[in-house]
């Protein structure tokens, strides 16, 4: 599950529908450019579009909405197309009503790929023009477009990424008490039962909660295994239910991550028992690491964000500062990096040369090394200039992104169909870490795979 990297501002949802997401423009304030101090050469390609307008919406909010605008405010100068964005903590549960009333925005940042499976069902989608494709085909490794297709026809490319499976803790910590980062997933297993033993606190803290997508950080932890004990191929015949998510492999992964999100003597340190997880909010679940209440945290590279909630920047995030993150590691220490992750793609709902230049720009190198820059996101643009990250963690999630010989797959849940990977998955999460059994719970989420 990907969810937005920030707080949520709230529009009822009858009344987002009924103004179409109310799209208005942008969340704060950006000054305007002199076309004069502009360089329109990376834009000369696009076309110029005198008053035009296209419309964005998405589920991106506040600092980072505000960064999104700025990414396109020179594009905006040297085509003459307005772009203007609204973000909503509603446009996931919101675009498909929008689009069957013929209200959605030109574009919506869709963050999974079951939901632009849904629109295209629906007959809304519109496809991706050959400019878009053509950068697809140049800056973006091969699987990124399966993502995006849907019976051949591609409908969108990639924007933004996040790697999730990153393990966070304290770089003084592991150098004061000679902890070495684990190079397989029986080292980690050897490591957390070394920190447990020591007794002053716990291995682990998790949070679950997340509103109505409560469970979804359980749903990461499962997938990363998954991926990691039995393959890409195992993992690609699960998110397609090609084998029943009640298989063998899926439990052993379960089984798996049972061994520290249901033991007390693992978790949830500086919260409470193995209960508190559930109702821990995903967003602070981290923090007892800076407190030395505990030592290890499973969560997305998105996480960065998190640390200095206060936004004091009291708080670093380095190899050599306050926290980092290691990458959850392989079965096997000669096995290649396996990562699991997220990404939003720029669909179209409506047909016209403006909306597809924007499109375009979205898809390029030049936009994504335009907002990297701008700081907090990564992209796995093959154009992205990694150096471009604002920190050191989002420069090593460029460069993994990028390795070819990294296996990447994407968010397991976000790939299934809404009742499984968006519901049972998520609930049945929560009723396991509860005390529910493996297999039960496993029955059940496969019980609530769509028929047809």
């Amino acid at each position: 599950m990907r969810l937005t990297r920030h707080r949520r501002w709230m529009i009822p949802a009858v009344a987002a529908a009924a103004v179409g997401l109310a799209l208005t423009g942008c969340t704060g304030d950006v000054a305007e450019e002199d076309a004069a101090d502009v360089d329109c050469g990376p834009y000369e390609d696009y076309g110029t579009f005198d008053g035009a307008e296209v419309t964005i919406a998405g589920t991106i909010l506040d600092l980072e909405a505000d960064r999104l605008v700025e990414s396109w405010k020179d594009f905006e100068t040297c085509t003459g197309i307005t772009v203007d964005y609204q973000g909503s903590s509603e446009f996931e549960a919101q675009i498909a009503v929008l689009a069957e009333g013929g209200n959605a925005p030109d574009i919506g940042i869709v963050p999974q790929p079951g939901l632009l499976q849904r629109l295209v069902a629906g007959g809304w989608a519109i496809p991706a023009s050959d400019p878009v494709i053509a950068n697809i085909d140049e800056f973006w490794d091969p699987v990124w477009k399966e993502y995006a297709t849907v019976d051949g026809t591609t409908y969108a490319a990639p924007l933004m990424a996040s790697i999730k499976g990153y393990v966070w803790y304290s770089p003084a910590e592991f150098e004061e008490k000679g902890y070495e980062i684990p190079k397989t997933l029986d080292e980690l297993k050897e490591l957390s039962e070394t920190i447990a033993a020591e007794g002053d606190h716990k291995p682990w803290c998790v949070g679950l909660e997340s509103g109505d997508a409560t469970g979804w950080p359980g749903t990461d932890w499962v997938e990363d295994y998954v991926l990691r004990l039995s393959g890409p191929d195992v993992y690609d015949q699960w998110v397609a239910h090609d084998i029943p998510f009640n298989d063998p492999q899926i439990a052993e992964a379960f089984d798996a991550v049972g061994q520290y999100l249901k033991s007390d003597d693992m978790v949830n340190g500086g919260i409470g028992d193995v209960s508190t997880q559930i109702t821990e909010a995903f967003q602070t679940a981290g923090l007892p690491i800076l407190d030395g209440q505990c030592s290890l945290h499973h969560q997305a590279s998105f996480y960065e964000t998190f640390w200095d909630p206060d936004a004091t920047g009291d708080i670093t995030v380095a190899s050599d500062g306050d926290v980092f993150g290691f990458l959850l590691p392989p079965a096997d220490a000669d096995s290649g990096q396996a990562v699991t992750g997220g990404g939003e793609f720029p669909v179209a709902f409506r047909d016209a040369e403006e909306v597809e230049a924007v499109r375009a720009y979205l898809s390029s190198d030049t936009w994504a090394n335009n907002r990297v820059s701008l700081g907090g996101v990564i992209s796995a643009n093959k154009g992205l200039d990694p150096e471009n990250a604002s920190s050191e963690l989002l420069v090593q999630s460029i460069e993994i992104l990028q390795d070819p010989e990294t296996t990447f797959r994407f968010d397991g849940s976000d790939l299934m169909p809404g009742a499984v990977g968006a519901d049972s998955f998520w609930k049945g999460i929560v009723a396991w870490v509860g005390g529910e059994s493996t297999a039960s719970v496993l029955d059940t989420i496969e019980a609530s795979w769509p028929t047809s």
